[in-house]
């Protein structure tokens, strides 16, 4: 079996690694590691009696793979080229290693990158679009959670250019765990509960790992107006993307798309529900996030806006599972050649 670390276990995304790891039956888990060593249970309850001790970054010894679970980038770029000197494949959780163009990283994140010549070979982790490029890598970019939903949600249109790819729309909704660990006034329940949080509405991160990898499907620049808001529930993401067909297109045609797309991905669901012929709330082709909770799986509901032309694509997926961690393990599986559904 190989080993696995991973490296920042105590948040949310590390911690939904560890969870993953610990019953997935073709790793083992070598060791998981926190700035401040103890007790996994201490961090994450439902690990009680798991027997898992958290150890310091610096005890952490050689394995086949390791997780860098949403480290800063100055931290996941020096542990990046540490395991891989020592011949270790690395997922990175975090954005160090999403976007190609160095400029446009730097100006988006505000920094200097400290480790170019690795994003350079670094492949981002949609496995639905770089299933063998992922297999062979070294390095995973795992892809954002607003990213994922979005990119899933669109691929098959820009593929087959049957969209507008100057204007497309997208509107994320996510649950708290999409905020991290780290206390913040919005991650507050007291501001968080009953009420809507938006934030970043123009110019997001996720929005240039979304125009990167449109872009590349398409053939020609994407460009995306992006802008996302916190709600209330804990875990769960929810594009609304709203893009506009150059030719009048019908549901069953583009549902008829997306299953060919997606025909080879085990976990994307194309939501094909009827709508009732006596339903009064039409609610029926359309996903729902409390489905895909907990899971590695991505749902995407469609519906035709003929009177307006446009069309809506509703995409959901848990940003810690199908949009952080958990396609992350399912990346780890295909760079190692084990079934792509294992521990899933």
């Amino acid at each position: 079996m190989k080993s696995v670390g991973i490296a920042g276990a105590s948040g949310y995304m590390g911690g939904e690694a560890l969870r993953v790891l610990l019953r997935h039956p073709e790793v083992k888990l070598a060791w998981a590691s926190s700035r401040t060593p103890g007790p996994a249970e201490a961090v994450h309850p439902d690990l009680c009696g798991a027997s898992v001790e958290l150890i310091h970054p610096d005890d952490a010894t050689p394995c086949d793979v390791v997780f860098l679970a949403s480290l800063p980038t100055a931290v996941a770029a020096a542990a990046a080229r540490h395991w891989l000197a020592g011949d270790a494949r690395v997922i990175d959780l975090g954005a160090a290693f999403r976007l190609h163009d160095r400029a446009t990283w730097e100006r988006v994140y505000g920094e200097p990158h400290p480790a170019w010549d690795l994003a350079g070979e670094a492949v981002y982790g949609v496995p639905e679009l770089h299933r063998d490029e992922i297999a062979r890598a070294r390095l995973i970019a795992n892809p954002g959670c607003f990213s994922s939903a979005a990119i899933l949600g669109l691929a098959p249109l820009l593929r087959a250019g049957w969209i507008d790819p100057a204007h497309v729309v997208v509107d994320g909704l996510s649950g708290s765990a999409g905020m991290g660990a780290e206390p913040s006034r919005v991650a507050h329940h007291a501001e968080l509960g009953g009420n809507l949080i938006p934030y970043h509405a123009v110019a997001h991160r996720h929005t240039f790992e979304m125009e990167q990898e449109l872009s590349a499907l398409a053939g020609k620049p994407v460009r995306v107006c992006f802008t996302p808001v916190y709600v209330p529930i804990v875990r769960g993401i929810l594009d609304l993307c709203h893009v506009f067909p150059t030719a009048p297109r019908s549901r069953a045609e583009l549902l008829a798309l997306y299953r060919e797309f997606y025909a080879e991905a085990p976990f994307v669901h194309v939501w094909d529900q009827p709508v009732a012929s006596d339903s009064s709330w039409r609610h029926e082709p359309y996903p729902w996030v409390s489905a895909v909770a907990g899971t590695n799986q991505c749902q995407i509901g469609i519906d035709v806006d003929r009177e307006r032309g446009c069309i809506v694509i509703l995409s959901v997926l848990d940003s810690l599972g199908k949009g952080g961690a958990q396609v992350g393990v399912e990346n780890m599986n295909l760079m190692l050649g084990v079934p792509r559904q294992a521990g899933l």
